[in-house]
């Protein structure tokens, strides 16, 4: 079980995507620029059976900013978007209004 001290360990933040390109080596896989505000980022997310990529770009999303960088079918992925999951299928996590770019989830 995780304690809140687990949890206090993330760095959640709002982010904006930029933009999106498939993975050269995978079918499920997107290749995503997100602007934190003071940093862009790149991650690697399996969200390319339910979004295109014109309804990502410019989309607010949740990304863990602090995890710890993973080569996922030979691409960086420099953090992880927050996406939930149930029988209809994936929905990334986004704020309920437009929020500064950086600006801390908790």
């Amino acid at each position: 079980m995780a304690t809140i001290e687990d949890f206090k360990k993330l760095e959640l933040k709002i982010a904006e995507i930029k933009e999106v390109t498939e993975h050269p080596n995978a079918d499920r896989l997107y290749v995503i620029t997100l602007d934190l505000g003071d940093k862009t980022k790149q991650v690697v997310a399996g969200i390319r059976a339910a979004y295109t990529k014109e309804d990502l770009v410019g989309k607010q999303v949740i990304v863990v900013d602090n995890l710890e960088p993973a080569i996922l079918r030979g691409v960086e992925s420099q953090g992880m978007i927050l996406a939930a999951t149930d029988e209809e299928g994936v929905v990334v996590v986004s704020p309920g209004r437009k929020m500064k770019l950086g600006s801390i989830v908790k």
